[in-house]
């Protein structure tokens, strides 16, 4: 298992719900925004990536669990777990936090795909090498 650096994320008004609450849709945002930025911080744009490789991540399964509520104003902690490297694939566990409290937690999976066909593609060999535990920040 490999860990990314985590990235934070405050909660605003445009995130809860009538009872003010975040929204439970939106941790599938925080999620993905820490997915983003933990490639990023690799090296990994992923419109670079689409350009010079012609292939793109996209979400194929996930599975949320829900323990507690953020609010209004919150900073959120989200972190990215590499589980499963495969040749096309990548299992993740991401968790949210706020102070020490975990709000949510899932398990993404995300799958290399040739952005002209969206079949399934090698996750470039540069990529690969670099979801190695030695070269993770």
């Amino acid at each position: 298992m490999t860990l990314c650096n985590p990235f934070s994320i405050r909660v605003y008004w445009e995130d809860t719900d009538a009872g003010g609450v975040v929204f439970y849709a939106n941790y599938l945002k925080y999620f993905e925004r820490a997915r983003t930025e933990w490639l990023r911080s690799l090296g990994v744009e992923q419109r670079t990536l689409q350009m010079e490789t012609k292939t793109i991540f996209v979400v194929a399964d996930v599975q949320v669990r829900y323990l507690a509520p953020a609010r209004l104003d919150d900073v959120l902690t989200v972190t990215v777990n590499v589980l499963r490297q495969g040749s096309a694939s990548l299992l993740l566990e991401q968790q949210a936090w706020c102070d020490i409290s975990l709000l949510a937690e899932g398990r993404v999976r995300v799958g290399c795909v040739d952005a002209s066909n969206l079949r399934p593609s090698r996750i470039p060999e540069y990529v690969r090498k670099l979801l190695t535990p030695a070269s993770l920040p």
